[in-house]
């Protein structure tokens, strides 16, 4: 069974990009999208327009992971077109390139550390250091992590946190988050004076409320998940951060359709220029990646990935926070 470099090796066969290919899926994706949200204004059927809203957030999904592969480099790598494409595929799902890169790569290098994992990723705490922290830091972190923020992704996590804070904290660097914000103000405008609040709900609201809801719990689940293992810095190495401590997403064909094979996150972090579309051919000729730590969308599992809140050194596992006294 291959193990270290000797795997990663193995997976840079799969790590070649298709043009044809990624031209196809990025731009069937748009026009799919583009349809459905035009079915959210222009359909005279309520529940006809509610279906367009849903699946129009289901396609911002696979358009947004499509948009993180070529920010990977793993899709269209060479294309100038495809560069300046996604960029402004990036400002308007709030998630410009100035930040999502930067922090992204951050998160690749640095998973499953102790220290230095909280960029671009949720944070993690130690329980001693959860319960020798102030209460003020032990509010924000459980904050960070809890159902509700991650539910309520378009705002905390996008807006916010994707747009709001980088360009307070680094206006010059991120000015494209500004654009993103201001876009996005912009086109609610021109929904609400042309179409009303229907079009802001139904063509703005629901399905970035919907992308960024599942796609906040997927990042979540991918990385905190029971048997998800953590380490500090003297004792990390790539290939085990990628197999221990990313997970296998267990989805239906379609869900995996919609969410661009980001499920496969165990082989995506163990080498992330493989396109997409190759990760489930990945999985099926290297046997030492199918027995990967897994989740799923199933209640209990959510349930289980969403309690878990401090890493315990003694146990070498993720726990709930423990009570202070």
């Amino acid at each position: 069974m291959r193990t270290g470099q000797e795997l990663i090796k193995a997976t840079k066969p799969f790590a070649r990009d298709s043009s044809a290919r990624s031209w196809w899926y990025f731009l069937s994706t748009v026009a799919l999208l583009l349809a459905t949200l035009a079915g959210t204004l222009w359909n005279h059927e309520p529940l006809a327009k509610l279906l367009c809203s849903v699946f129009a957030g289901l396609l911002m999904l696979r358009l947004f992971v499509i948009y993180h592969d070529q920010q990977h480099h793993a899709i269209l790598p060479r294309s100038f077109l495809a560069e300046i494409l996604m960029r402004v595929v990036g400002i308007l799902m709030l998630s410009a390139s100035s930040v999502w890169r930067s922090s992204h790569n951050h998160h690749h290098n640095h998973n499953s550390k102790l220290r230095g994992s909280h960029i671009g990723s949720f944070p993690i705490m130690t329980k001693e250091h959860f319960l020798r922290t102030t209460p003020s830091k032990r509010f924000w972190y459980l904050f960070a992590r809890h159902p509700l923020t991650i539910l309520f992704g378009y705002f905390t996590v996008f807006i916010i946190g994707m747009c709001v804070t980088p360009f307070v904290n680094n206006p010059r660097k991120h000015y494209d988050c500004l654009v993103a914000l201001l876009l996005h103000i912009a086109i609610g405008v021109v929904l609400y004076l042309n179409y009303g609040w229907q079009a802001v709900i139904l063509t703005q609201t629901v399905p970035h409320f919907l992308t960024y809801a599942i796609g906040s719990y997927l990042f979540y689940a991918q990385h905190n998940f029971p048997g998800v293992s953590f380490t500090d810095n003297a004792g990390w190495t790539y290939e085990k951060a990628a197999l221990d401590s990313s997970s296998y997403m267990r989805t239906s064909r379609l869900l995996a359709w919609f969410s661009a094979n980001i499920g496969y996150h165990h082989i995506h972090h163990l080498n992330a220029r493989i396109p997409f579309y190759r990760l489930p051919e990945v999985m099926r000729e290297l046997p030492e990646l199918q027995n990967a730590r897994t989740t799923s969308f199933h209640p209990v599992e959510i349930f289980r990935c969403l309690r878990l809140k401090v890493w315990d050194p003694e146990s070498q596992r993720m726990v709930p926070a423990p009570p202070v006294s």
